[in-house]
């Protein structure tokens, strides 16, 4: 870890419990991330630690700094319900009222729970997918409720998600979930079941999307991702009796030869450690580039455990078009990897089908 003193010299950006900052640092102007749930509010003038790790790294997604303490406020104290802790035996840790907790009033639903009951639940790749996914889904269920479970596998605090926030303000996502170690939603869950029963019984959504925060891990080789815990997520949907749709990651964009097509990531997901089936949507696209897709498919033995849907995402694309907000993936806009979005949206059109035919509640 490399840590920094700086000075605060501008707030850019304010929004539930995150604040984008500019600092002084090595007479230098950089920007900052400090997250008020963990270190209080900062102001202009303040003079704030640094972790600085990052930006020295030149990682994309994670390439902020980030606020570890306000020496000009070195005493904070964060109030509120709750005696589970996330980021645990980290000078970090944070106390949350988790829905499993005896306080939290819901206890009897869990201890009485047996089965999702066929409740729709999509599993996306990476967070990029989570705007495109969900605008096509209420294109298809104006009135449906979804709520998205994020995990661990990425950034753990849901405050640092653009996507969220515009989503949640333009009255599109309904609820988050926050499991695992990952913070901040509008819910907190200490594991993925609990969080998938709580989705169902609790929030009373209408389908549910699992998927990573911001800035998941690759390192290049096969096993060595934060996004192989989505073929885990795959069992613990079948476990609990839900119906499980997952929607792998397509690019063409992309000039790494290991994600061209359908991602390896996405691969070993679904061939590997996805031990139950699962419903695996991808976007009609050009005939060669289908052409592809089944190739790979076919290579990885996916027919053999999983059931495979075509889906048509230009409804979606063109919706997406007109959204107020931006989206992006690993740096490339809607029209610059049409197909990785195609494939958000297809995912999403199919599951508002299945969601409407169903209707939960």
């Amino acid at each position: 870890m490399e840590t920094y003193v700086g000075q605060v010299e501008s707030i850019l950006l304010e929004r539930d419990g995150f604040a984008e900052i500019t600092v002084s640092l090595d007479e230098k102007t950089e920007k900052a991330v400090n997250y008020e749930d963990l270190t209080g509010k900062v102001s202009v003038g303040d003079q704030v630690l640094l972790n600085t790790t990052a930006v020295k790294l030149g990682l994309g997604t994670g390439g902020y700094h980030f606020v570890r303490a306000n020496l000009s406020k070195p005493q904070v104290s964060l109030s509120g319900p709750g005696h589970i802790m996330k980021l645990r035996y980290t000078p970090e840790q944070i106390k949350v009222l988790s829905v499993e907790e005896e306080a939290a009033g819901f206890q009897e639903i869990f201890n009485s729970f047996e089965s999702l009951g066929g409740f729709p639940v999509a599993i996306i790749p990476l967070h990029s997918f989570l705007a495109p996914f969900v605008l096509s889904y209420k294109l298809m269920v104006p009135d449906g409720k979804i709520a998205y479970i994020m995990t661990d596998g990425g950034a753990l605090p849901a405050a640092f998600s653009h996507s969220i926030s515009a989503l949640k303000n333009a009255g599109l996502l309904y609820k988050v979930i926050t499991c695992g170690h990952a913070f901040g939603g509008d819910f907190e869950a200490v594991n993925i079941y609990s969080a998938l029963i709580a989705a169902k019984e609790i929030i009373r959504a209408d389908a549910a999307v699992i998927g990573m925060g911001p800035g998941n891990v690759g390192t290049g080789t096969k096993w060595g991702f934060s996004g192989i815990q989505l073929g885990e997520a795959v069992n613990s949907v079948n476990i609990l009796g839900g119906r499980v749709i997952f929607c792998p990651r397509i690019s063409f964009a992309d000039p790494r030869e290991r994600h061209r097509g359908i991602s390896h990531h996405s691969l070993t997901v679904i061939s590997k450690v996805a031990l139950t089936p699962a419903i695996v949507v991808l976007p009609h696209l050009s005939w060669s580039q289908e052409k592809l897709l089944k190739e790979q498919l076919f290579d990885a033995g996916i027919h053999e455990k999983h059931s495979v849907v075509w889906e048509y995402g230009e409804k979606g694309w063109e919706n997406l078009c007109k959204a107020s907000f931006s989206c992006n993936t690993m740096g490339r806009g809607i029209n610059e990897d049409k197909e990785f979005f195609l494939g958000a949206c297809a995912g999403g059109i199919y599951t508002g089908q299945i969601s409407g035919q169903v209707g939960f509640n």
